[in-house]
Protein backbone atom coordinates (compact mmCIF):
# COMPACT_ATOMS: atom_id res chain seq x y z
CA UNK A 1 0.00 0.00 0.00
CA UNK A 2 2.71 2.39 0.78
CA UNK A 3 4.46 1.50 -2.51
CA UNK A 4 1.70 2.53 -4.48
CA UNK A 5 0.87 5.78 -2.36
CA UNK A 6 4.79 6.85 -3.12
CA UNK A 7 4.40 5.82 -6.76
CA UNK A 8 1.01 7.31 -7.21
CA UNK A 9 3.00 10.81 -5.47
CA UNK A 10 6.06 10.30 -7.67
CA UNK A 11 3.99 10.17 -10.80
CA UNK A 12 1.65 13.49 -9.96
CA UNK A 13 5.01 15.37 -8.50
CA UNK A 14 7.03 14.25 -12.11
CA UNK A 15 3.64 15.39 -13.97
CA UNK A 16 3.52 18.80 -12.39
CA UNK A 17 7.36 19.53 -12.90
CA UNK A 18 7.02 18.54 -16.62
CA UNK A 19 3.67 20.75 -17.28
CA UNK A 20 5.48 23.48 -14.61
CA UNK A 21 8.60 23.11 -17.81
CA UNK A 22 6.43 23.21 -20.51
CA UNK A 23 4.58 26.44 -19.13
CA UNK A 24 7.65 28.43 -18.78
CA UNK A 25 9.06 26.89 -21.94
CA UNK A 26 5.96 28.34 -24.00
CA UNK A 27 5.90 31.55 -22.58
CA UNK A 28 9.32 32.47 -22.58
CA UNK A 29 9.50 31.67 -26.64
CA UNK A 30 6.16 33.92 -26.98
CA UNK A 31 8.02 37.00 -25.10
CA UNK A 32 11.14 36.37 -27.20
CA UNK A 33 8.61 36.14 -30.69
CA UNK A 34 7.19 39.51 -29.40
CA UNK A 35 10.22 41.28 -28.89
CA UNK A 36 11.80 40.28 -31.79
CA UNK A 37 8.75 41.65 -33.25
CA UNK A 38 9.24 44.70 -31.68
CA UNK A 39 12.85 44.70 -32.93
CA UNK A 40 11.61 44.46 -36.36
CA UNK A 41 9.49 47.34 -36.40
CA UNK A 42 12.03 49.50 -34.36
CA UNK A 43 14.30 49.02 -37.99
CA UNK A 44 11.47 49.78 -40.41
CA UNK A 45 10.70 53.38 -38.47
CA UNK A 46 14.34 53.77 -38.42
CA UNK A 47 14.65 53.33 -42.39
CA UNK A 48 13.79 56.41 -43.22
CA UNK A 49 16.82 58.30 -41.90
CA UNK A 50 19.49 59.77 -44.76
CA UNK A 51 23.01 60.65 -43.63
CA UNK A 52 24.31 63.01 -45.79
CA UNK A 53 21.49 64.53 -48.03
CA UNK A 54 22.11 66.92 -51.25
CA UNK A 55 18.72 67.84 -53.26
CA UNK A 56 19.71 69.97 -55.85
CA UNK A 57 16.64 71.30 -58.71
CA UNK A 58 16.39 74.09 -61.07
CA UNK A 59 12.82 75.65 -61.41
CA UNK A 60 11.27 76.76 -65.32
CA UNK A 61 12.41 80.39 -64.08
CA UNK A 62 16.22 79.16 -63.93
CA UNK A 63 16.35 79.39 -60.14
CA UNK A 64 18.83 76.87 -58.79
CA UNK A 65 18.83 75.45 -55.17
CA UNK A 66 20.86 73.10 -53.80
CA UNK A 67 20.42 72.29 -50.40
CA UNK A 68 23.07 69.85 -47.88
CA UNK A 69 22.03 68.71 -44.33
CA UNK A 70 24.14 65.72 -42.55
CA UNK A 71 20.57 63.83 -41.27
CA UNK A 72 17.24 63.93 -43.18
CA UNK A 73 14.57 62.24 -41.91
CA UNK A 74 11.59 61.38 -44.56
CA UNK A 75 8.33 62.12 -42.67
CA UNK A 76 6.25 58.50 -42.06
CA UNK A 77 2.53 60.45 -42.90
CA UNK A 78 3.85 61.87 -46.41
CA UNK A 79 6.76 61.34 -48.12
CA UNK A 80 7.26 64.76 -49.97
CA UNK A 81 8.11 66.29 -46.86
CA UNK A 82 12.20 65.76 -45.15
CA UNK A 83 13.31 66.84 -41.75
CA UNK A 84 17.00 67.92 -42.37
CA UNK A 85 19.33 68.54 -39.43
CA UNK A 86 22.48 70.88 -40.37
CA UNK A 87 21.46 72.32 -43.00
CA UNK A 88 23.15 74.24 -45.92
CA UNK A 89 21.37 75.98 -49.06
CA UNK A 90 22.77 77.84 -51.64
CA UNK A 91 20.29 79.43 -53.33
CA UNK A 92 20.60 81.01 -57.08
CA UNK A 93 17.68 83.00 -58.05
CA UNK A 94 17.98 83.97 -61.68
CA UNK A 95 19.52 87.86 -62.74
CA UNK A 96 20.83 87.59 -58.98
CA UNK A 97 24.21 86.70 -56.41
CA UNK A 98 23.79 83.39 -54.90
CA UNK A 99 22.20 83.46 -51.41
CA UNK A 100 23.64 81.16 -48.67
CA UNK A 101 21.92 80.06 -45.69
CA UNK A 102 22.83 78.00 -43.00
CA UNK A 103 20.44 77.02 -40.23
CA UNK A 104 20.33 73.31 -37.03
CA UNK A 105 17.12 72.46 -38.36
CA UNK A 106 15.02 72.69 -41.78
CA UNK A 107 11.48 71.08 -43.28
CA UNK A 108 12.00 70.25 -47.17
CA UNK A 109 9.34 69.47 -49.52
CA UNK A 110 10.74 67.74 -52.46
CA UNK A 111 7.93 68.50 -54.65
CA UNK A 112 7.88 72.64 -54.45
CA UNK A 113 11.59 73.16 -52.85
CA UNK A 114 9.57 75.09 -50.28
CA UNK A 115 11.41 75.15 -46.93
CA UNK A 116 11.44 76.27 -43.64
CA UNK A 117 15.06 76.84 -41.71
CA UNK A 118 14.63 76.70 -37.88
CA UNK A 119 17.34 77.76 -35.18
CA UNK A 120 20.36 79.53 -35.98
CA UNK A 121 19.19 80.50 -39.10
CA UNK A 122 22.16 82.82 -40.95
CA UNK A 123 21.45 84.11 -44.36
CA UNK A 124 24.25 85.72 -46.48
CA UNK A 125 23.75 87.61 -49.65
CA UNK A 126 26.61 90.11 -50.81
CA UNK A 127 27.49 91.85 -47.72
CA UNK A 128 24.29 91.43 -46.04
CA UNK A 129 23.97 89.33 -43.33
CA UNK A 130 20.73 88.24 -41.37
CA UNK A 131 20.25 85.97 -38.27
CA UNK A 132 17.13 84.74 -37.24
CA UNK A 133 15.26 81.77 -35.56
CA UNK A 134 12.69 80.86 -38.41
CA UNK A 135 12.93 81.39 -42.60
CA UNK A 136 10.00 80.38 -44.76
CA UNK A 137 11.52 80.43 -47.71
CA UNK A 138 8.99 80.06 -50.79
CA UNK A 139 10.38 79.63 -54.53
CA UNK A 140 6.44 78.81 -55.35
CA UNK A 141 5.10 81.91 -53.53
CA UNK A 142 7.90 83.75 -54.55
CA UNK A 143 8.92 84.82 -51.06
CA UNK A 144 11.46 84.83 -47.99
CA UNK A 145 9.56 85.44 -44.29
CA UNK A 146 12.74 85.83 -41.91
CA UNK A 147 11.15 86.00 -38.56
CA UNK A 148 12.03 85.21 -34.16
CA UNK A 149 14.13 87.67 -33.57
CA UNK A 150 15.52 89.06 -36.81
CA UNK A 151 18.77 91.13 -36.83
CA UNK A 152 20.11 92.50 -39.88
CA UNK A 153 23.89 93.33 -40.84
CA UNK A 154 25.76 95.25 -43.58
CA UNK A 155 28.84 97.22 -43.68
CA UNK A 156 27.01 100.74 -42.72
CA UNK A 157 23.83 99.25 -40.83
CA UNK A 158 22.61 96.79 -38.09
CA UNK A 159 18.68 96.49 -37.83
CA UNK A 160 16.93 94.62 -35.39
CA UNK A 161 12.71 93.45 -35.94
CA UNK A 162 10.19 90.80 -35.99
CA UNK A 163 10.02 90.15 -39.40
CA UNK A 164 11.85 90.93 -42.56
CA UNK A 165 9.47 90.26 -45.72
CA UNK A 166 11.32 90.05 -49.27
CA UNK A 167 9.50 89.46 -52.65
CA UNK A 168 12.35 86.93 -54.30
CA UNK A 169 11.49 88.25 -58.05
CA UNK A 170 11.53 92.10 -57.55
CA UNK A 171 13.11 92.46 -54.06
CA UNK A 172 10.69 94.80 -52.52
CA UNK A 173 11.08 93.85 -48.61
CA UNK A 174 8.89 94.70 -45.68
CA UNK A 175 10.44 95.27 -42.39
CA UNK A 176 8.22 95.71 -39.39
CA UNK A 177 7.30 94.87 -35.74
CA UNK A 178 4.52 92.61 -34.20
CA UNK A 179 3.44 94.61 -32.14
CA UNK A 180 2.40 98.12 -34.11
CA UNK A 181 3.51 100.49 -30.90
CA UNK A 182 7.07 99.07 -31.29
CA UNK A 183 9.56 100.56 -33.58
CA UNK A 184 11.94 98.69 -35.81
CA UNK A 185 15.65 99.40 -34.62
CA UNK A 186 17.86 100.98 -37.14
CA UNK A 187 21.71 101.79 -35.58
CA UNK A 188 24.35 103.08 -37.75
CA UNK A 189 27.72 100.95 -37.24
CA UNK A 190 30.08 103.54 -38.39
Amino acid sequence: MKNKLIIKSLSIFLIAIVTIFIFFNFFKQEKEVKIEALESEEKTYNSNVIKDVNYTSTDVKGNSYKIYAKIGEVDINNSAIIYLTDVTANIKLKNSEIIKIVSDFGKYNINNYDTIFSKNVNINYLNNNILSEYLDFSINRNSMIISKNVRYYNDKDMLISDVIEMNLETKDTKIYMYNVNEKVNIKSIN
